[in-house]
């Protein structure tokens, strides 16, 4: 079991930056590969960003690859999502995830979630 509790949504206008936190407690956070959704009023959730345990290898939506960069501090089970140049368009809530495998099959968790609106 892993518990995700997420921080920073918030209001900022286009063009502006806000740091997304996720942090990871139960079960050792620090070993599991993480990573960031959104969903938007009436759309899917969808993939924003994925970080591999160690942090070596990062993975990115095409709609935000340049614009945000996650990262992770493993002393403090925290993941960060740093979203700069934001656009009307990045207006969602904001989901941390991770996944565990047990019993012969992936695990989903997620945090509540954490709004961020654009305005343009």
């Amino acid at each position: 079991q892993v518990q995700l509790i997420e921080s920073g949504g918030g209001l900022v206008q286009a063009g502006g930056s806000l740091r997304l936190s996720c942090v990871g407690s139960g079960r050792t956070f620090s070993g599991l590969a993480a990573g960031w959704f959104r969903q938007a009023p009436g759309k899917e959730r969808e993939f924003v960003a994925r970080i591999l345990w160690s942090g070596s290898s990062t993975y990115y939506a095409d709609s935000v690859k340049g614009r945000f960069a996650i990262s992770r501090d493993n002393a403090k089970n925290t993941v960060y999502l740093q979203m700069n140049s934001l656009k009307p368009e990045d207006t969602a809530v904001y989901y941390c995830h991770t996944e565990i495998w047990s019993g012969g099959s992936w695990h989903d968790y997620w945090g509540q979630g954490t709004q961020v609106t654009v305005s343009s």
